[in-house]
């Protein structure tokens, strides 16, 4: 199946593209937003590729997968065929809906022509998408596998864009959790997070970002409102005990013998204490996080998923 899919999230993408179909990534001259092409930070397959606008009018393309409202546009123009009449198309989102709770309508509610894709169970719950056809279909994880050494007194925190999403992200809990045990924050953006025992490590290789996360003895997720951070998964696969806020999918996700969660700053204190104190109890907790990530997060579930949804939508 030639499968039209948008490079949004590199993460989230990097699963998808594992499967056996042909993975066409629209491609623009300054790889921005509409047109990032191949990931080059991850190591994907040689069947997904990249097409510019002009090569995708003369593409075979059998399903588009849709993850903004722009790309219904795009693909009307670049293909010369709307989703949902002229080609099946699937509606993925994955972000968790932003303002009030009795206005939070989905772009994509009341299509009959499509079938809109959450990746949690929370985001299902929230996003209103009346009358449209809606499926679950959890994130699955490439196994970076069991690398945690834990050998460095201090915690690890992932996170992209720390000032621009500041309170959505946690930013603000960084400083003061940081009194508790030193931070390491890496991601995209991070340099602009400035406290004394925090530092910041910018735009790292995966496979390189997942060896130094894997050294400090403990794992901090402080976002409120995401639809559920992959950094998170990708922590308890290394085999990492994790500490974070009980907010969205987080609680469903981190069994109480995988860390501690929580909506109360204090306790989050005193675990980073506690468990950077005491290796050998972070070293269970975060072995039955692997276990916990592994069977509900595994890749091949998660192709599985989306294999049986492509099927039915194309058939």
């Amino acid at each position: 199946m030639n499968i039209l899919v948008w490079h949004v999230h590199g993460s989230w993408t990097t699963a998808f593209v594992q499967g056996d179909h042909h993975y066409i990534l629209p491609v623009l001259p300054d790889r921005g937003p509409d047109g990032r092409g191949r990931a080059r930070t991850w190591d994907w397959p040689d069947a997904a590729v990249e097409r510019t606008p002009g090569e995708l009018r003369d593409t075979d393309i059998d399903l588009v997968i849709l993850q903004r409202p722009e790309d219904e546009v795009l693909a009307d123009e670049w293909l010369g065929r709307r989703p949902g009449r002229d080609v099946p198309a699937i509606r993925l989102e994955h972000n968790a809906p932003q303002g009030t709770i009795n206005e939070l309508r989905h772009p994509a509610a009341d299509r009959r022509d499509l079938t809109i894709v959450h990746v949690t169970h929370f985001n299902a719950l929230f996003w209103d998408c009346g009358s449209t056809v809606t499926r679950v279909i959890e994130h699955g994880i490439i196994d970076p596998g069991y690398r945690y050494t834990g050998e460095m007194e201090r915690a690890a925190v992932t996170v992209n864009e720390p000032v621009r999403r500041a309170r959505v992200a946690g930013t603000d809990l960084l400083a003061p959790l940081s009194r508790a045990v030193p931070l390491d924050v890496f991601g995209m953006g991070v340099g602009a997070v400035k406290a004394e025992r925090i530092e910041v490590f910018e735009d790292l290789p995966q496979d390189r970002l997942h060896a130094e996360m894997a050294r400090r003895r403990v794992y901090l997720h402080p976002f409120r409102w995401t639809s559920l951070g992959l950094s998170l998964l990708e922590a308890m696969h290394l085999g990492m005990p994790v500490v974070a806020l009980g907010t969205t999918e987080t609680p469903e996700v981190v069994p109480p013998e995988a860390g501690v969660v929580s909506n109360r700053p204090d306790v989050l204190a005193e675990a980073l204490r506690r468990l950077t104190a005491e290796p050998e109890e972070a070293r269970v907790l975060g072995k039955a996080g692997r276990e916990a990530a592994l069977d509900r997060f595994g890749l091949n579930r998660f192709l599985s998923d989306w294999n049986d949804l492509l099927q039915e939508v194309t058939s």
